[in-house]
């Protein structure tokens, strides 16, 4: 699958991966810091964005496209950076190929399996919900959301996949229907009969849940180059919360100066 990606900057290879339900642009700001020293590609993942749409969602077939995609590309010895499901993607695709790969960084995302979430089914019945036939503005969009999404970022998170077809005319440019069919391959853990003995860095949100003290001994077995750091005052979404300590944080890992800078 040819998937749809931003490159910014030049020099040696950083992939960056989103999360489940995100796109490419949700890491554009990490991704200029990134880019004063890199090149810096940020790719839609299949499902999601402008990436083509398919029935097959799992981590096997998104190894393949990040196989594909690095191979078209002819891009040599990248640092993957992977959030959340995107996390998971480079997880695997680093012990299926570690050969190809520099460094990687894994952002609130643990190996094991996890218990389904509530908030992925709300999201995909919020979506799915919206009747593009009634509606003629982003602000009715957000209305209809709200009926179901109480939180305003994960509104507007949400919003990041509206499309507009026409002047008159709304569109989800994700594949609800594909997602919501293979939800639970996302849950899925990393095979823990393999190890990535590459260089690993896990960065977690203090104030999120995903990646817990007790998962580092498997994080350990599985990655035993890893460090993990942890951003106290952030969430789940590091990248929204906490910009500035998570660019600071991978410039020492990569061991080059893109610390993040306000505008103005």
């Amino acid at each position: 699958m040819k998937l749809f990606y931003r490159k910014l900057g030049e020099g040696q290879p950083v992939i960056i991966l989103h999360g489940i339900f995100g796109i490419s642009d949700n890491w554009i700001t990490i991704g200029r810091r990134l880019a004063e020293k890199f090149a810096v590609y940020l790719v839609d993942q299949r499902n999601h964005g402008q990436s083509p749409h398919s029935p097959t969602f799992n981590y096997p077939a998104m190894v393949d496209d990040l196989y594909e995609f690095i191979e078209d590309h002819e891009l040599k010895d990248p640092v993957i950076i992977g959030h959340s499901m995107g996390g998971k993607v480079a997880m695997n695709f680093a012990m299926d190929y570690p050969e190809l790969v520099n460094k990687l960084v894994v952002v609130d995302m643990s190996p094991r399996e996890y218990n389904p979430r509530q908030i992925h089914s709300q999201m995909i019945s919020a979506m799915m919900s919206v009747n593009f036939d009634a509606i003629r503005t982003r602000k009715e969009v957000e209305d209809q959301l709200a009926l179901t999404i109480e939180y305003p970022g994960i509104r507007m998170f949400l919003m990041k996949n509206l499309h507009r077809v026409d002047k008159n005319r709304f569109e989800w440019r994700i594949n609800l229907e594909a997602i919501n069919n293979n939800l639970n391959e996302i849950f899925k853990g990393v095979d823990q009969s393999k190890t990535f003995e590459g260089p690993t860095l896990f960065v977690r949100g203090g104030k999120s849940d995903y990646v817990q003290d007790k998962d580092f001994e498997l994080i350990k077995k599985l990655f035993p180059n890893s460090e993990i750091e942890t951003l106290e005052e952030a969430s789940h979404w590091l990248h929204a919360d906490a910009p500035e300590k998570l660019c600071a944080v991978f410039s020492e890992y990569l061991e080059k100066e893109c610390v993040y800078r306000r505008k103005g």
